[in-house]
Order: C-alpha cells, then structure tokens, then sequence
C-alpha cells in the first residue's frame, strides 16, 4: 500500500505530465491521437489516486488503519457522481 505521500507525489507527477500534454496540444511535437489517449489514461488515474487518499482520510478520521484503503478500478471511480 502506498504511503500518503507516495500517492500525493505520484498525483504531482500526472499532473505535471498532464500539463505538459496540454501544452504541447496544436504543436507538431508527438501524436494528437497518443496525445488525447495518454490524457485520457492520466485523468482515469488522477481519479484512482484522489480516491484512494479520500478513503486514506476518511480511515484515518474514523480511527482505522488508513491502510486498509484499496484502490478501485477505473471503471469503479468513474462511475462515481461528482
């Protein structure tokens, strides 16, 4: 199980990543397609990670053991209403 700050320092990184990928959106630099795609797989990511630190929290404001966190499959978190 990742520690919190594991999983803030892997958000930090799709982000940046993600960031970088919008930037580039228009240039000639890489493909649109591989572009949009990678976007797609960092944003159902991103999503993953924020409810794994959600459940971290919410163990940890109960009194529980945030590791007994487990992260949800894409499918799972994207069918959540936001």
């Amino acid at each position: 199980m990742p520690s919190d700050e594991q999983i803030s320092h892997r958000i930090e990184q799709l982000e940046e990543e993600r960031e970088l990928l919008r930037r580039d959106e228009g240039t000639t630099h890489g493909s649109v397609s591989g572009d949009a795609h990678r976007l797609e797989e960092i944003r159902v990511e991103l999503d993953r990670l924020w409810d794994l630190e959600r459940q971290r929290r919410a163990l940890r404001d109960a009194g529980r053991d945030p590791d007994e966190a487990r992260e949800r499959p894409g499918d799972t978190v994207e069918g959540y209403w936001q």
